[in-house]
């Protein structure tokens, strides 16, 4: 049952701009592709997104979240084969892996959950859309997109951004483009290839990237969304170009109200990296430390902010949450309900879990509950 929202509570508010909300929040945060396990800069991003959902859900908001698959893609096709396994057989076993990952930190499910694999169509929808408002063009077989717009969108000089697509494996060398910067929204299948292959009015082939999650947000919500989570190694080039594509697509913009991308989580200064070898997987994590511990290390800081793992740093979290468990033992007082709207203000206002946390640990009560119970440390 919804809870009766209260006229006089303020909008969540996300890089100082409110988002009120009419019916329904429309959520989508870009998922895993399920090639390896979950690492905690995963997690971190899902936390953050969680943490959105339970607020409003619990101002009397209704939300619906979707948190795609991406089962189609050249990084798990490549794992795939070197494993000697089907490629959606791995996509199988790692979605169980990762369900059972949020299930342990506590993440409730999404209300949708589209994959690439079944969105193929979508995409072509999309590749379709573009041909015919002109803003994508065919040749031997692939569709590309004219995209050079979505730097500037983002605030990325050229060089950069050409700099950012080849590191995401955008290939801004191709030949076959007219403009580095272009994407490609279908991408012909390469004769003898050993990638899976889907039939599409200009032959054989394979979605892009970057069409998938258009397409999927699309066809799971309509032309725009609320809020649009994921990392913030997605800004660019993934997030901006999505954004380009559906909005050229439908002719409707912002595609997104709001973004939040959560901030990067390094190790010793470095981002992790599977190429690296320095991910900290969050099942081995969880065999050491409680959910809660690591939910409260994650989200004890400005959810933009990029910050450092170190493991020794879960010490200090487990006495913080020891500290909020007792404060919310203690008996309550006639200051509980203006401590909670407090504790609601500041995480209606940026997600400030660091001034929530605060009143809570002062107040105590019923106010230390309120927060424990929307962050999920219980």
């Amino acid at each position: 049952m919804d809870v009766a929202l209260d006229p006089m509570r303020p909008d969540l508010r996300l890089a100082g701009s409110p988002l009120p909300v009419v019916g329904r929040a429309r959520i989508y945060v870009c998922g895993i592709t399920p090639y390896a396990v979950t690492h905690l800069g995963h997690a971190a991003t899902y936390l953050w997104t969680d943490l959105a959902v339970r607020l409003w859900r619990s101002t009397g908001v209704q939300v619906e979240l979707a948190r795609n698959i991406t089962d189609v893609d050249d990084a798990m096709f490549t794992e795939a084969r070197r494993l000697g396994m089907p490629y959606d057989q791995v996509a199988s076993m790692q979605r169980f892996a990762f369900d059972r990952t949020m299930v342990a930190l506590g993440i409730r499910p999404p209300d949708h959950e589209p994959t690439a694999r079944a969105s193929v169509s979508r995409v072509i929808e999309l590749a379709v859309a573009l041909l015919r408002s002109g803003d994508a063009y065919e040749r031997n077989g692939s569709v590309y997109a004219r995209a050079a717009q979505a730097a500037e969108s983002a605030g990325i000089d050229r060089a950069e951004a050409v700099r950012l697509a080849a590191e995401y494996n955008d290939e801004p060398h191709d030949p076959e483009r007219d403009d580095p910067l272009d994407v490609a929204v279908w991408r012909a299948a390469t004769p003898g290839g050993d990638f899976p292959s889907w039939p599409s009015p200009w032959g054989a082939g394979r979605p892009g990237w970057h069409a998938e999650c258009a397409a999927m947000v699309l066809s799971t919500f309509g032309s725009s969304v609320d809020l649009h989570a994921g990392g913030a190694d997605l800004r660019f080039p993934h997030h901006a170009v999505e954004a380009l594509l559906a909005e050229r697509a439908t002719g409707v913009r912002p595609f997104a109200r709001a973004w939040l991308h959560s901030g990067t989580v390094r190790v010793g200064g470095v981002k992790m990296s599977k190429s690296l070898g320095n991910l900290a997987y969050v099942d081995d994590l969880l065999t050491r430390h409680e959910p809660a511990a690591l939910r409260l290390l994650c989200l004890a800081r400005p959810w933009g902010l990029d910050w450092d793992f170190d493991e020794a740093a879960f010490e200090a979290a487990e006495a913080d949450l020891e500290r909020l468990y007792t404060a919310a033992a203690r008996p309550g007082s006639s200051r509980d309900g203006l401590a909670a709207a407090e504790i609601d203000a500041a995480l209606l206002d940026d997600l400030d879990t660091v001034r929530a946390r605060e009143v809570a640990l002062e107040a105590g009560g019923g106010a230390a509950r309120r927060f424990i119970s929307v962050l999920g440390l219980v």
